[in-house]
């Protein structure tokens, strides 16, 4: 750019238009003054994010003493207090107090998230309520907001396939355009015998039309303000060649667990299996009986226990783990059983009519755990990985988008199935081991062509597949090292309506592409039209110039606000 306008600038002086060339160095300056500042716009959306850590913080000393310290100079494991109204100066565990926190910065949320003690915080996050004490888990450099500013930053060094061909586009026209100025200005002269000042000047204004300013600012300023909007969001975009990707997804496999569902089981159903018995009190003796057991089913009933203030956990004396099957123990003398179907199978206690109760939960993808007293069920409890509120909704609205969504879990068809009939997923495969999945990308993309398959995962497990689609989506990424540096799409809190945002994104920002490159390309025909007429002049020729940069930085600006503010689901 800068090289074709010092030729037009030289050209001019050297046939005498000394006022055109004053008028072309002070409308170009001018152009590229008003272009840094509206590409520094985009480019502050992700630095201001840094901004949002506070320089200092409050750490208890060795004494016990409170001081206030440079946040940078803390160290891990430190405790730190943060009042109401203040900002989370590092990444840290809430140790003591409860309150609120806008978490906005990092993952999107529109709504303040509650937390209590063992719970994560986050630098740069605002505390709306109580007082509370953390202890740091990262040091400043290393916190989740750094490292989501760091990847932004190399994103925006990737360079997309449109930047791509536009560069190399670049390359070739501007020697070619120099040989066509060369060739305008000696041809009529030398063969025609026209006059060689007036040709000379037509050579100037093709090299100001034909400077490239436009076409090549199109494609960078749109990508950074998709990355920075997407940021901005709670969408963690690893590059602009996954930005403008998304819009070809046509199928997305997704996980069950962890990501359509909480990933945590919880207690469903509590049926009395004796006419009469106290329901209660045979609650608090298998919740006696899980809190003393590691497994994730009893550790779910177990939570009835937080869940009423008032109950008091049983003391179990000869407690005994069964392996495979449950475990057992007595409370005032009782001998009781809290197992699964197969223990009730080899205690002789399975009835037709208790055996047809325990089948119907587990076709509905629950997991049944019962209380036997003295050998006799007497408890029935149900528990199961729920859904989360926002899947459902994510799904239909994938479906609505032409994205075909399909389920990949490891867990038995039936609790697939289940799951699968909440959340309106028909393709559904369960029983799917890591290679299993690896294969159903395959064939998805045989199925759908290159670059069109996407897979949601938590980013370890899954982490076969995640490689082998077109884009991998890590699901709640906030915090997670591993997730943040292998996902192509980090969703930074757990909703999963974010990836229909990010396709959404996509389209937008290839449709801001294609508007930006006609732009350019088409006022740059209309003027080379007109020079070659004789019917434009050096200073018109940089004002289209200009105005064509200034109309395709202003319309890639607008992504900068282009996704819509999500409500929590449910």
């Amino acid at each position: 750019m800068n090289f074709l306008m010092s030729l037009a600038v030289i050209g001019a002086a050297v046939i005498g238009q000394w006022p055109e060339a004053a008028v072309v160095i002070v409308l170009f300056t001018l152009a590229e003054m008003i272009e840094a500042l509206s590409l520094d716009r985009a480019r502050n959306a992700i630095a201001g994010l840094m901004a949002m850590t506070p320089d200092m913080a409050t750490v208890r000393s060795a004494d016990g003493s409170w001081n206030s310290v440079p946040a940078a100079s803390v160290a891990v494991d430190a405790m730190v207090r943060v009042a109401p109204g203040e900002r989370v100066p590092l990444d840290g565990l809430l140790v003591s107090g409860s309150t609120s926190i806008n978490q906005a910065p990092i993952t999107g949320e529109s709504l303040p998230v509650a937390k209590q003690a063992g719970d994560p915080v986050f630098a740069g996050t605002i505390n709306e309520q109580g007082a509370f004490e953390m202890r740091v888990s990262a040091a400043q450099a290393d916190s989740t907001l750094s490292r989501i500013v760091k990847s932004v930053q190399q994103a925006q060094g990737q360079r997309a396939p449109t930047q791509r061909f536009v560069d190399n586009f670049a390359r070739y026209y501007i020697p070619a355009v120099v040989v066509m100025a060369v060739l305008v200005a000696l041809l009529p002269p030398l063969l025609a015998g026209a006059p060689f000042q007036p040709w000379l000047y037509k050579a100037l204004v093709l090299l100001v039309i034909a400077c490239p300013c436009a076409l090549v600012i199109s494609t960078p300023v749109t990508i950074v303000s998709g990355l920075a909007s997407a940021a901005r969001h709670g969408i963690l975009i690893k590059g602009g060649v996954y930005l403008e990707q998304g819009r070809r997804l046509r199928a997305l496999a997704v996980d069950k667990t962890g990501t359509l569902t909480f990933g945590k089981p919880r207690l469903t159903d509590v049926v009395s299996l004796q006419a009469g018995a106290d329901q209660q009190a045979l609650l608090q003796l298998a919740v006696s009986l899980a809190a003393r057991s590691d497994h994730p089913v009893s550790r779910a009933i177990a939570v009835q226990e937080e869940r009423q203030e008032d109950r008091q956990a049983l003391e179990v004396q000869d407690f005994a783990a069964l392996a495979g099957r449950g475990v057992q123990g007595r409370i005032d003398g009782q001998l009781l059983h809290l197992g699964n179907h197969r223990l009730v199978h080899e205690l002789g206690q399975c009835s037709p009519e208790l055996e047809a109760r325990l089948q119907g939960f587990e076709k509905q993808g629950k997991t049944t755990t019962l209380l036997c007293r003295d050998g006799r069920p007497e408890l029935l409890m149900a528990v199961a990985d729920t859904v989360r509120p926002s899947s459902r909704q994510a799904v239909s609205e994938l479906q609505a988008m032409g994205v075909q969504v399909v389920m990949l879990t490891g867990d038995n068809s039936h609790t697939a199935q289940a799951i699968a009939g909440q959340t309106g997923i028909t393709d559904v495969r369960g029983d799917q081991l890591p290679e299993d999945k690896l294969q159903a990308i395959e064939q998805l993309r045989q199925r759908h062509g290159e670059r069109s398959v996407g897979m949601v995962g938590d980013g370890i497990n899954d982490a076969p597949a995640l490689a082998r689609a077109d884009i991998g989506f890590a699901m709640g990424a906030a915090g997670t090292d591993t997730a943040l540096e292998t996902a192509d799409v980090a969703l930074m809190d757990d909703d999963l309506r974010k990836i229909a945002d990010f396709i959404g994104l996509s389209r937008q920002a290839h449709a801001v592409l294609v508007q930006n490159i006609s732009i350019a390309l088409g006022i740059k025909a209309v003027f080379l039209v007109l020079a070659l007429l004789g019917m434009s002049s050096l200073w018109m020729a940089v004002f289209a110039d200009m105005g064509a940069s200034l109309i395709v930085v202003f319309n890639g600006l607008r992504l900068v606000r282009g996704l819509r503010q999500r409500k929590p689901a449910g």
